[in-house]
């Protein structure tokens, strides 16, 4: 799968949820407000059926107490009916208030006003008659049955409103009842929608995550491929350059043969055949002896010469000496040759003979940069063994160079450290500019070499 048509899958998946997610809260608050509004207009309701239920009531509390006041002339039935007749106009105020914008139940509480009315004019003669001493009308009229047929119906159109009131009730607990149902259907088609868009972008986060893993596999599969074949090609440089160094010590030590065998032999002839001819030039001229005098001299010298470049080719101090004492004829040599003091260390030293002439090596090469690069003063070389390693360092107080350029030498210090990783060691190079430069090499120690003095 194209990773950008899945980038672009999850971003769709994200906004359909995003969508989803507002919908949810539209349909929520929308069907909370709607909810809210059919409950306010219920307890509305409610309220105009208790003050409906109230006006029946004072119309009978008030006929009750104009009843008891006719009976028993005591003021206090008087006093409940005067009330109950104010509480009665007042209830009637409150549902024209109520009934503003219901047209039918306007109608209703239009006539309601005038039972209500008639009602209480009934009452107040009846009582004015009373009041006035005629008992005898006040009672004749209360028998009539007038009162009677208002309040039957008075009570008639109360009932009337009441149930007018009861149907706007149940209408209104139907509009809750089919909010909360719109609520609950768009809820759950909403939350259905956000659960295949997650679904849909959880596939999609899967299918990228299975992506990057098989990418990771194939990239780490790649990693140790390489890994595998820098590690081969390491060996085989490793093995090439063992080989080379030992191809260029046996180079050197055919030089070194023939050099003392061929050349020795011929320089040993060259001296035979002067000390023959000496003793016949006797009592000749002297710039003869003179000359020959100096032929010695120059056969002494090319001896010498020989002896020198043989050594430099293959040490022979190294095997009949010992790795300490060829080291430090080295650096007494160096000394003398470049003038610089060398401050040696050296302790005895198990290694194999392959490893004790990489240190010579290395010595060697150093201490060559050193007369060539470091204008150096002084040289420390110290040798010895700590926790099954042998450590060589080799430090001079030259003008040092920057380890992150490369140097003119970089070629030696590049041989070196592969001769000695090719011994199983490593080499390290420490130098700052104006404070000199240290070279590290450790290897590992001989279990089977005796200490070599």
């Amino acid at each position: 799968m194209d990773k950008f048509a899945i980038f672009k899958n999850s971003r769709l998946a994200f906004w359909l949820a995003c969508v989803a997610a507002l919908a949810i809260v539209f349909v929520s608050e929308y069907s909370y407000r709607k909810a809210v509004q059919s409950l306010d207009e219920l307890g509305t309701l409610g309220q105009a059926r208790v003050r409906i239920q109230h006006l029946e009531r004072g119309l009978l509390d008030a006929e009750t107490g104009q009843r008891g006041y006719l009976l028993t002339g005591r003021k206090e039935y008087l006093e409940q009916y005067e009330k109950s007749v104010s509480a009665t106009k007042e209830v009637l105020q409150r549902l024209d208030q109520h009934f503003v914008d219901a047209p039918e139940a306007k109608k209703l509480l239009g006539e309601l006003h005038k039972l209500t009315g008639s009602k209480f004019s009934e009452l107040a003669l009846t009582t004015r008659l009373y009041d006035e001493g005629k008992a005898g009308a006040a009672t004749e009229m209360l028998l009539s049955g007038i009162g009677r047929e208002q309040m039957i119906d008075t009570l008639a159109v109360s009932d009337e409103l009441l149930q007018h009131e009861s149907a706007r009730v149940a209408e209104g607990r139907k509009n809750v009842y089919n909010t909360l149902l719109i609520s609950r259907i768009g809820l759950a088609s909403l939350c259905a929608l956000g659960m295949l868009a997650i679904l849909k972008y959880l596939r999609q986060s899967s299918a990228l995550l299975q992506q990057q893993l098989e990418q990771q596999r194939l990239v780490q599969s790649e990693r140790d491929r390489l890994e595998i074949e820098v590690s081969r090609r390491t060996a085989t440089l490793t093995e090439l350059t063992r080989h080379l160094q030992t191809a260029r010590e046996d180079e050197r030590k055919r030089l070194a043969r023939d050099l003392h065998d061929e050349l020795g032999a011929l320089l040993t002839s060259a001296k035979l055949d002067v000390a023959r001819i000496k003793p016949r030039l006797i009592g000749a001229e002297p710039a003869a002896l003179a000359l020959l005098t100096h032929l010695v001299e120059t056969l002494n010298r090319c001896v010498a010469l020989k002896r020198s470049i043989i050594e430099g080719l293959q040490p022979s101090s190294l095997s009949h000496l010992g790795l300490v004492a060829t080291l430090d004829i080295l650096a007494r040599e160096f000394a003398e040759q470049s003038g610089v003091e060398v401050h040696c260390e050296l302790a005895p030293v198990k290694l194999e003979s392959t490893a004790e002439l990489v240190i010579y090596r290395v010595v060697q090469e150093t201490i060559t940069n050193v007369a060539k690069y470091a204008h150096a003063h002084n040289v420390w070389i110290t040798l010895g063994a700590r926790d099954g390693y042998v450590y060589l360092s080799v430090r001079d107080d030259g003008i040092g160079f920057d380890t992150e350029t490369q140097p003119s030498s970089a070629h030696g210090l590049t041989g070196m450290r592969f001769r000695v990783e090719a011994e199983g060691g490593s080499l390290a190079i420490e130098s700052t500019l104006g404070k000199g430069t240290s070279i590290q090499v450790a290897l590992p120690e001989s279990t089977n070499a005796a200490p070599q003095e």
